[in-house]
């Protein structure tokens, strides 16, 4: 009798596991046709990580300066003292160049230097030198100016290195540029810290190189963008002047940031919050430049 009833208790067991087997592989197709809610899986209970970028009002400005990485675009990013450089080795030129500015940096503790050097984090054999300049009738034009770098000795002499320098009207670069460049120095003044980001503007044509070594490729145009997160709104500013001479308003090279961005292809200040980098790219009012 022991043994008879052993057997049907293995039975049983059986009985009960099939039939927990069959209640789990039917439980969610029931529970979905009758509407039942089902407990989250251990994944559903993770919080997913927000691809937006959400404003609270406050902006985090680490890495705020650098634009997005490049696509099918040759680059080389450089970490100087008063900038960071996207340089370009195929056209001998920056990409370009990114600066934050504050009072504090506009004191003038050096003297400009005036000497350019080839840039040691370049081969001897690739280095873009002065020599490429000679007789070719342009300036030296500084992407970020010497006169944002005199707050310390190694920050003007890197303003020099030619990884941060374009062939420039000679023109432009004594005249409208440099007007721009110090509108921006008094603007850091006011705002107590911008962020900067020029380089230059290569149109889809064939272009003109000067240097018999080096090939040094002449832009057609350059821009700048300025962006200001102390100030309520945030505001941002966009500027793109021919590579010609000319003498004309600040207001007659003004543009949006996003107007850039559609001519480089370069996305500008990328860790802004979403909603506040598609507000102030947009649109642009050089009165809140200006201030009395």
């Amino acid at each position: 009798m022991a043994k008879r009833r052993k057997k049907k208790q293995s039975k049983g067991v059986l009985y009960l596991i099939a039939l927990i087997c069959i209640a789990c592989i039917c439980y969610e197709p029931i529970a979905k046709a009758l509407h039942i809610n089902l407990p989250a899986t251990a994944s559903e209970l993770v919080p997913k990580a927000s691809s937006e970028k959400p404003y609270t009002g406050e902006i985090a400005t680490e890495d705020l300066l650098l634009p997005a990485a490049l696509k099918n675009t040759p680059e080389l990013i450089l970490h100087r003292k008063g900038y960071t450089v996207s340089y370009n080795r195929e056209l001998k030129i920056p990409n370009w160049v990114a600066w934050e500015l504050t009072p504090e940096k506009l004191i003038e503790r050096e003297s400009r230097t005036n000497k350019f050097l080839p840039d040691p984090d370049l081969s001897a054999g690739e280095a873009v030198t002065t020599d490429d300049y000679k007789g070719a009738g342009m300036d030296r034009g500084h992407m970020c100016p010497a006169g944002d770098n005199r707050w310390h000795w190694k920050a003007m002499q890197e303003s020099f290195y030619m990884t941060n320098i374009c062939p420039q009207d000679h023109n432009l670069n004594r005249g409208d540029w440099k007007e721009l460049e110090e509108i921006c120095r008094k603007w850091a003044k006011e705002e107590d810290k911008i962020y900067i980001v020029c380089g230059p503007i290569l149109y889809q044509q064939k272009h003109r190189t000067i240097g018999k070594k080096h090939k040094v490729t002449v832009p057609e145009a350059f821009f700048k963008v300025i962006l200001c997160t102390n100030s309520n709104p945030p505001k941002a500013i966009g500027f793109i002047y021919k590579n010609t001479s000319g003498n004309r308003p600040l207001d007659a090279y003004v543009n949006t940031v996003d107007e850039v961005e559609r001519i480089t292809g370069i996305d500008f200040f990328p860790a802004l919050p979403d909603e506040v980098e598609d507000k102030i790219e947009a649109t642009y009012d050089l009165s809140l430049w200006k201030k009395n």
